[in-house]
């Protein structure tokens, strides 16, 4: 179980994130359109989950805006944020904001992905929502950069995801 806060008091999520040097665990994720995707679908290309909590708060908003601008300037990548929003609200979202470069995945089904990556909150408000992370792949799915954001409604480290890339 690791321990994380939202707006001081802690939290708890399943886990560790999987570990830094390792084969990223797959997936099944809802699409905008309510088709289903996996980790596979995206050999080859190196991959950014930008993991939060919902669309529909101010932080989670903002890492999706960043991370949409920041993907203008990718080759062979994709930025995947990944929540348990209804593919409904992520696409109406991505609507209103102009989001166009990075995929909304969902959770909402049978919140696998949060159990394999450890993600899913176990207690507090947030209870069986995703925790804000970062997780940067390279383009044979193998992890190389891992974030667990301490504090909830803190952004993630941008830089450090871009980086990690940039080296991959």
């Amino acid at each position: 179980m690791a321990t994380v806060t939202l707006k001081g008091n802690a939290i708890h999520t399943l886990g560790n994130l999987p570990e830094k040097g390792g084969k990223a665990p797959d997936f099944q994720l809802t699409k905008n359109d309510l088709s289903s995707t996996s980790l596979s679908d995206y050999s080859g290309k190196k991959v950014v989950l930008n993991i939060f909590p919902s669309v529909d708060t101010g932080t989670c908003a903002k890492s999706a805006r960043e991370f949409n601008k920041a993907a203008a300037d990718l080759d062979n990548t994709a930025i995947l944020c990944v929540s348990k929003d209804l593919p409904f609200a992520q696409a109406r979202f991505c609507g209103a904001e102009g989001i166009d470069k990075v995929e909304m995945l969902s959770d909402f089904k049978d919140g696998s992905f949060g159990k394999s990556y450890q993600v899913e909150f176990t207690d507090g408000p947030l209870q069986s929502l995703l925790s804000r992370a970062i997780v940067v792949l390279d383009t044979n799915g193998k992890i190389i950069h891992t974030e667990q954001v301490p504090e909830t409604v803190d952004e993630p480290n941008y830089a450090a995801a871009l980086e990690a890339l940039g080296n991959a």
